[in-house]
């Protein structure tokens, strides 16, 4: 039965997930004798920003493919339209992050990186979540589930090469406690099933919408590094 779930997936999807598997989905490369990514003295500055944004690409994709196999799946199209308008906040609105044009040209370098590495942290535990939830819909395609997890572990990987970066350009120690503690967002409710449907569907929603964010922010550090005056 799951082979032929497999075999009903478009074929975008398949194509995701054989990336994923290539030498390309683990960019950030770079193990101490622990296992981490605490020390890459290997590795220029410029290579592991390359890596780290050729992580962040990937996991923005595979992200904007759950989201879009999840609401074809279990989200009516009305209920994608009352989205919207309903009371469904992303869980990341309460930080401090840049949202306009002109604010995330005009932040530093620093709270760049910065912003990327709270986006990043405040999604850790959440993403742990919906892999609970998910595992307990009736139908829900193995593909949708290894794709969740593949991000999960993923976003660990990305904040490991993150924090490297951050100590490479900027010398400096980062905080030891990160944004995935604070409470962003209540998992021990049991909504009904619908209402617990559109929660999914928003946090994947929200979640593609932050990857994307993260993408963006370090692309923008990228072009400030080799063409600072032309970065728009």
């Amino acid at each position: 039965m799951g082979h032929l779930m497999i075999l009903l997936v478009p074929h975008c999807i398949v194509r995701v997930l054989c990336t994923m598997k290539s030498p390309m989905s683990s960019p950030l490369d770079c193990p101490d004798e622990q296992g981490g990514l605490s020390r890459c003295p290997s590795i220029s500055q410029e290579k592991l920003l390359d890596r780290v944004i050729q992580h962040a690409e990937l996991i923005y994709r595979v992200s904007e493919e759950s989201c879009s196999l999840f609401e074809d799946m279990f989200v009516p199209f009305p209920l994608r339209l009352q989205r919207n308008q309903a009371s469904y906040t992303c869980i990341t609105k309460a930080l401090p992050i840049p949202s306009s044009k002109t604010e995330i040209q005009q932040i530093s370098d620093k709270w760049l990186l910065h912003s990327v590495l709270m986006l990043v942290q405040s999604w850790i535990e959440p993403l742990v979540y919906l892999q609970s939830t998910l595992d307990q819909y009736d139908n829900a395609p193995e593909v949708l589930l290894n794709k969740t997890k593949w991000v999960s572990e993923k976003l660990i990987s990305l904040e490991q090469g993150v924090v490297v970066l951050i100590r490479k350009m900027l010398s400096e120690e980062m905080m030891t406690a990160t944004y995935s503690e604070q409470a962003l967002f209540q998992y021990d409710v049991q909504p009904e099933m619908l209402e617990s449907v559109m929660k999914d569907y928003t946090l994947l929603s929200c979640f593609k919408k932050d990857t994307h964010k993260i993408e963006t922010f370090l692309k923008l550090l990228k072009c400030r590094q080799t063409d600072k005056y032309n970065c728009a």
